[in-house]
């Protein structure tokens, strides 16, 4: 059973459905009971990050999440659920992440040409790092296979950790994982096949 935690931020329908697609069977809950009984786990999210971190701690979520990662449980953060996984960010001020990627948001703004639009929406394609082995989730894609992303905030900093990049002008961090924790800022769910291809992969990792 694959866990959708419900903290009253995320796009929670066309996730379920893209999960249903795959033939994964999926709650949306913030019960502990049933996180603890879930054998992978998804904390999505759109919206702003301070907002997002509080909400996380207002439903007991935000320890439950950390506990699950220190379990071994697979863990996928997608969107602002990725960036909540990492240490800070600074969108509308200073907020206090999970900590469980190292890196921290910032605004793609300062960092993109200036004729490219923030937010950052639409397909791009995927690089993946050729000095190491492919993240797990990706294992049925090809190099520069397109995913949908709509972010005005990326991850920086991530290190080895950072394991798919996309091009806007720089290469902006799309993905990352340490152990059984992964994180995409795009939206498999809204990634077409490439997108389920993804979804998929995780939920047959161990």
């Amino acid at each position: 059973m694959i866990a959708i935690i419900d903290y009253g931020v995320g796009n929670l329908f066309s996730l379920k459905s893209s999960l249903a697609a795959i033939g994964a069977e999926a709650v949306v809950t913030r019960d502990q009971q049933v996180l603890d009984q879930a054998d992978h786990i998804i904390l999505p999210g759109v919206g702003a990050f301070g907002d997002a971190a509080d909400k996380l701690r207002e439903t007991g979520m935000f320890q439950v999440v950390l506990d699950q990662a220190a379990s071994g449980k697979p863990l996928l953060g997608i969107c602002l659920g990725m960036q909540l996984l990492l240490e800070r960010s600074f969108e509308y001020g200073e907020h206090q992440g999970l900590g469980l990627i190292p890196g921290e948001v910032r605004p793609i703004r300062p960092v993109i040409p200036a004729e490219l639009d923030v937010p950052h929406m639409g397909w791009n394609g995927l690089h993946f790092p050729k000095d190491r082995a492919r993240s797990p989730i990706f294992a049925d894609l090809n190099e520069g296979d397109h995913v949908y992303f709509v972010h005005s905030f990326a991850g920086f900093d991530c290190g080895d950790c950072c394991t798919a990049t996309a091009e806007y002008g720089p290469e902006l961090t799309a993905a990352v994982q340490k152990d059984n924790v992964f994180g995409t800022q795009f939206h498999p769910e809204k990634s077409g096949d490439v997108g389920l291809k993804i979804l998929k992969a995780f939920c047959q990792w161990r």
